[in-house]
Order: structure tokens, then C-alpha cells, then sequence
């Protein structure tokens, strides 16, 4: 597997905690239906995650945006264009 240099220490927990889960789900044939619902839990947990993180993110490229607009606004003002 291509692994990131500049890995997370969050990351790694999570790939490897996957990555058991699925050697257990393969290995485990009795209990299929729990395997299930874990796997919908942890993708509901996974899309709730990557939500807030994009919205973070939207939120930090929006602010910076405008910082900017301001800062050439302002100067455009000035006359020092």
C-alpha cells in the first residue's frame, strides 16, 4: 500500500483499525448482520467527518478570500495600483 510521508497519527489509527475490521468481517462468517451494522456506523461516522472538515475548510478559503478582496480593494483605493 503507497503510504503519505507526512502522515497523521489520527490517520494511521483509522486505516489500521479498518483494515482489521475487514480481516474481521472476512474471517467471521457467524456474524454477518453485526458486521453490517458496524460498517454502517463507521461509514456514517466517516461521511459526518469528511462534512465538517469540507465545511471547515470552505469556511477558511472563504475568509481568506475575502481577506484579499479587501487588502486589493483597499489598495485600488489608496492609488497604489
Amino acid at each position: 500500500m503507497n503510504r503519505l510521508q507526512n502522515s497523521h497519527p489520527a490517520i494511521d489509527f483509522l486505516v489500521t483499525f479498518l483494515q482489521g475490521r475487514v480481516r474481521r468481517a472476512r474471517s467471521e462468517e457467524t456474524s454477518r448482520g453485526a458486521s453490517a451494522v458496524e460498517w454502517v456506523i463507521i461509514s456514517a461516522v466517516v461521511v459526518a467527518i469528511v462534512g465538517v472538515v469540507a465545511a471547515i475548510i470552505n469556511t477558511a478559503l472563504t475568509d481568506g478570500a475575502n481577506k484579499v478582496k479587501t487588502c486589493i480593494d483597499g489598495a485600488k483605493a489608496a492609488g497604489t495600483c
